[in-house]
């Protein structure tokens, strides 16, 4: 069974440029000279950030996707989660998707950490009678149990990810999304997690892991993609396909046939 179907996905952003937009700039530019804004508009210009992706994932695909910062990574998890909808091309995802993208995403930070359980559980698809069910498992497994009750405003970075790792882990999904969530955590917990993620991952249909450890990449993934400015790379065995990598983020341009 497809899980995830994407056929020549192209996602275009725009972006403004030319003046600060800051308030105390645009308050002297007004008053300087009033007709600013006409004579000096600002510059709007566009980018890809995927373009043209095809991408297939059936069950039982451990996807890793690799690439420099700005490649295009994130783009395509936000894409296959349904946070972002493509300019161009189509896309079929199938089933119930687990989304660890940004920590804490959903989190409200006047509530506490109880109470963003049932939000974030919500936004997760997670129905409240089962985080009910499940919340004396979430305080144990978090080590959240002298600050459950406390706003989320007050937790550290490291408080926050164990909560959102806990609840994001809670329901097994048919396609687990993983953008090394919990790799600021401290030792002990990670490696908790990892136990935690390696029986997840087993029990998901399909993977999807921007990983920069490509340690991460050789324990959980059967297929590997190098993005490179929204576009697939490269495609292949992970074992090869990280090697060529590594060579070509060394300036081994040849790796992936690439002419500079």
């Amino acid at each position: 069974m497809t899980y995830v179907d994407l056929q020549q996905v192209s996602v275009r952003f725009r972006k403004y440029t030319g003046y600060s937009t800051g308030l105390k700039e645009a308050v002297m530019r007004f008053l300087s000279r009033p007709d600013w804004l006409k004579n000096n508009p600002p510059e709007k210009k566009t980018f890809w950030g995927l373009r043209g992706v095809d991408l297939k994932l059936q069950e039982g695909d451990r996807l890793g996707v690799i690439g420099h910062n700005g490649a295009g990574k994130s783009t395509l998890l936000k894409v296959v989660s349904r946070i972002y909808r493509p300019t161009e091309g189509s896309i079929r995802v199938t089933g119930r998707i687990a989304p660890l993208i940004e920590i804490g995403a959903g989190f409200n930070p006047e509530l506490t950490g109880r109470e963003n359980a049932f939000l974030n559980g919500a936004i997760l698809g997670i129905p409240r009678k089962t985080i009910q069910q499940r919340i004396d498992s979430i305080i144990e497994f978090s080590e959240l149990s002298e600050f459950f009750d406390m706003p989320v405003k007050y937790y550290s970075t490291g408080m926050s990810l164990r909560l959102a790792f806990t609840l994001a882990t809670e329901v097994t999904p048919d396609i687990l999304i993983l953008d090394e969530l919990y790799a600021g955590g401290d030792a002990a917990f990670v490696t908790k997690a990892n136990t935690r993620l390696e029986k997840f991952v087993d029990q998901s249909k399909v993977l999807i892991l921007v990983a920069h450890n490509m340690d991460y990449i050789h324990q959980f993934c059967n297929r590997t993609i190098v993005l490179e400015k929204g576009r697939i790379l490269a495609e292949g065995p992970p074992k090869e396909i990280v090697k060529r990598y590594l060579d070509y983020a060394q300036g081994d341009s040849a790796a992936f046939g690439v002419r500079t």
